[in-house]
């Protein structure tokens, strides 16, 4: 892809794909629903997921302090994907009842974390599910997802004919609902609620800063697929109004899938065509319809890393005690990118990340999610 240039005129270094707008602080939106964390909280299992500081990191990066909110275990799966599954369907079940509904089949496609975590929470709330998996799926991963209970129909195609042929079991029959985390025009309100759910995540990451003593990032860093987690953290820092100054909100994607990036280098969302690589769950050519203009408006920056940066970056985690696959380490690589190297002190300008500033890194799976990474790693998902 071409390399993009700051909204304000002054060119990124070209060895850097990187993006970013000068105003994304300014615009603000609606917050999330306020009982989802209490939710999240009466479920079996639940705890918020650690906040790790790494001294370390703040030393290499030139910042004040690093945290990394590491999902590695959630809800009993190995990354943040149980909490959009479980709003989600229990928003479908609620309305359903309300319909005077019986039992659902709960249809989905995916590349891992989703449908497991879908499969997990079907047979939490007694329904059952359908996972569409892909080609290129490693066979450990397809055995979890069977292992909590699923029909697992297996997809010779890429991850988008999954989620067509997912869509269309689920158009079949009264008792079929699909349940997928990214949204097309005519498919936004369940998306919708398992961006709803994610919010949990930064409600747990608000009061962790705050029991340490730091009242708000300066600097969030989120991997992003097809924007779903980005669009859930630019609504939690975007719907805070009073916050001063706001945090800078920057997505990392892989540089073989940069939608994102793309797309906001064009003012439009556009569609790339995606290649191989070890961050699987990021591996999404076509941005979500219902995140975009979210990221549009609130994104403060957008960076694209490679495979060998985030194998880097978890090798770097995990000697820090912090569990972290390659999508999870996306976010260090993605802040290493932008925050050093040539011309970080213009994209650090950018960002307003100075010595003092406190950064938030989003590791959102664990090195268990990632069984297939001694595999050819096509699949083509998913739905950060």
């Amino acid at each position: 892809m071409s390399k993009t240039s700051f909204r304000s005129g002054n060119p990124a270094p070209r060895h850097l794909p990187w993006y970013v707008r000068s105003a994304a602080r300014t615009w603000t939106c609606a917050p999330p629903p306020a009982d989802v964390r209490d939710f999240h909280a009466g479920l079996p299992g639940y705890s918020p997921t650690a906040l790790t500081e790494l001294p370390a990191l703040a030393s290499e990066l030139g910042v004040g302090r690093v945290f990394v909110k590491d999902e590695s275990s959630r809800l009993g799966l190995p990354a943040f994907k149980a909490l959009g599954a479980s709003w989600a369907i229990h928003r479908v079940l609620a309305q359903r009842a309300d319909r005077g509904g019986g039992p659902v089949r709960l249809v989905t496609a995916t590349d891992g974390n989703h449908g497991r975590a879908v499969a997990r929470m079907a047979r939490l709330f007694g329904q059952c599910a359908q996972v569409f998996v892909p080609r290129g799926v490693h066979p450990a991963a397809v055995t979890a997802i069977e292992d909590e209970g699923a029909d697992v129909v297996l997809v010779p195609g890429a991850y988008d004919e999954a989620v067509r042929r997912a869509a269309d079991a689920a158009s079949v029959g009264q008792g079929s609902v699909l349940v997928q985390d990214t949204a097309w025009p005519g498919y936004e309100r369940i998306p919708g609620w398992i961006v709803e759910g994610y919010s949990t995540l930064f409600a747990e990451t608000d009061g962790q800063l705050r029991a340490v003593g730091v009242e708000a990032p300066g600097l969030v860093v989120v991997p992003a697929g097809v924007g779903s987690l980005a669009q859930a953290a630019v609504a939690h820092y975007r719907s805070r109004r009073s916050e001063s100054p706001p945090a800078a909100l920057m997505s990392v994607e892989p540089d073989t899938a940069a939608c994102v990036l793309a797309g906001l280098g064009r003012g439009e969302p556009v569609s790339v065509p995606t290649g191989a690589t070890t961050m699987a769950g990021l591996n999404c050519g076509t941005v979500s319809s219902l995140a975009w203009p979210y990221l549009r408006d609130g994104l403060d920056a957008a960076v694209s890393v490679t495979d060998a940066d985030s194998a880097g970056a978890a090798r770097d985690l995990a000697a820090a005690g912090v569990s972290s696959g390659p999508c999870g380490a996306a976010s260090l690589a993605g802040a290493r990118a932008a925050l050093t190297g040539d011309g970080a002190a213009v994209r650090r300008s950018a960002l307003d990340v100075g010595p003092d500033s406190t950064v938030v890194l989003l590791s959102t799976e664990g090195a268990a999610a990632n069984p297939h990474l001694d595999a050819n790693p096509h699949g083509d998902e998913e739905s950060r």
